[in-house]
């Protein structure tokens, strides 16, 4: 495995292996992907003028079920990334029990600069592309970065289109109307809350006495925000791809994202009704807000945030990790010596897949569930998890990071050692 995202992400597992009783074979097999596919995917811009983006869809693994994992629209989406997001996916499905593999898609694309119409011609282009690659029993795709219901709607049906059948399964993430999930668009953020409520209590922490910054005020991050907010702690910081506002007394969360929903924009604000006034507060890079004095950090954005440039610049006692890989591996050491807590994002942004898988189950059986009993359901789940995965932390005194892939590899080695031998051709001869 050469220099990259990719080795970066795989060198959890090496931390992980002194704890488990894991065969050669299986770990030779958890070290590469099962399947990559790059795609050219042509659309034809509103202008007349067609431009070609390139695609990826990587199953990394799927011995534990059928690859489970998002779409991404970003500029800087390479093979390299998703293959990292679907290494990712396969430990967080084990983590949390579910019946799946990992997976991962993308596409290398600045999605704000297209219109609605360019957005749905490539969205479908892009299940043109990779439609003999997924599918309800084989890969299921889901949304991610800047991808939403709308998106995975016009791929669920593209999907059925290409197909002559209805296959609301293909894909998760969809719009209600079209046979998603209540509860799926803010399952990330509200999965996070469930393992930080759960973490909290181990360390005798008070929400009033917590403050809070969130890096990353989008689909996940606000909602966990909100979460925290009104459950009594003090989110001091937000912020987003153009800057943050920081206000030591605290911030009115809820005003600021009906602000942000109206405006596009981050503002410190207090609103009563649709009028909103700004308040006292201090703008922020995002760099300042990761360097804040608080006692939880929480990366909600985008994958290495924190490296061996910013780590020394940490003063958060806790930091979860919303976003996928925000912290690198040689950044973690530096965070574990200082005696930093890091909850993984394994199991810190499981609730996407947690509820997605939901969404397959409901999806398959016709049967379609309530509001209180999806979030109950997935309380029930990551509370579990996260108590598990404590409890290995503490039984070998290791971080929560590397409890957390003890936990999930020891579910991916179980479940490899049962299907048994794949060596066809030894075994024949």
């Amino acid at each position: 495995m050469h220099d990259s995202l990719f080795a970066d992400a795989s060198t959890r597992l090496e931390r992980a292996m002194k704890y488990v009783s894991i065969s050669e074979d299986a770990l030779e097999y958890l070290k590469y992907p099962k399947a990559s596919l790059s795609v050219s995917i042509p659309v034809r811009m509103d202008n007349g003028s067609l431009k070609i983006f390139p695609g990826y869809r990587v199953r990394y693994d799927d011995t534990r079920g059928p690859g489970k994992g998002g779409i991404r629209y970003h500029p800087n989406v390479s093979l390299d990334e998703v293959t990292s997001l679907a290494f990712w996916m396969t430990f967080k499905c084990a983590v949390l029990n579910l019946p799946f593999g990992g997976a991962k898609g993308g596409v290398a694309v600045n999605p704000k600069s297209l219109s609605k119409l360019e957005l749905e011609r490539l969205s479908r282009g892009y299940i043109d592309a990779i439609a003999d690659f997924i599918g309800p029993d084989v890969d299921i795709p889901a949304p991610d970065v800047y991808t939403n219901p709308t998106i995975m709607g016009w791929m669920m049906d593209q999907y059925n289109i290409i197909r002559r059948s209805l296959n609301p399964a293909a894909i998760t993430g969809k719009p209600v109307t079209l046979g998603g999930s209540l509860g799926r668009n803010t399952a990330t953020g509200t999965g996070a809350y469930f393992a930080i409520e759960t973490l909290m209590q181990k360390f005798d922490r008070l929400p009033a006495e917590t403050t809070v910054a969130v890096q990353g005020f989008g689909n996940a991050g606000s909602v966990v925000a909100d979460l925290l907010s009104k459950a009594g702690y003090k989110v001091v910081a937000v912020s987003d791809s153009k800057g943050g506002i920081y206000a030591k007394q605290g911030l009115d969360i809820p005003s600021i994202r009906q602000y942000k929903e109206s405006n596009r924009s981050i503002q410190a604000v207090y609103c009563e009704g649709t009028v909103c006034n700004i308040v006292e507060h201090v703008v922020i890079t995002n760099e300042e807000l990761l360097a804040l004095d608080v006692d939880i950090l929480i990366p909600a954005a985008l994958e290495n945030q924190i490296t061996q440039e910013n780590v020394k610049d940490i003063k958060a006692k806790y930091i979860f990790e919303v976003a996928n890989g925000p912290i690198s591996s040689d950044a973690d050491l530096v965070l574990e010596e200082r005696g930093i807590y890091v909850i993984p994002d394994i199991l810190v942004n499981a609730g996407g897949v947690t509820v997605s898988y939901f969404e397959w189950v409901q999806n398959r059986n016709g049967l379609y569930w309530s509001l209180n009993e999806v979030n109950q359901r997935l309380k029930q789940k990551i509370v579990e998890e996260t108590e598990r995965i404590w409890e290995i932390s503490q039984e070998f005194a290791i971080s929560m990071r590397t409890a957390a892939y003890v936990h999930g590899l020891n579910r991916l080695g179980e479940a490899l050692s049962a299907k048994g031998t794949r060596d066809y051709y030894n075994s024949q001869h």
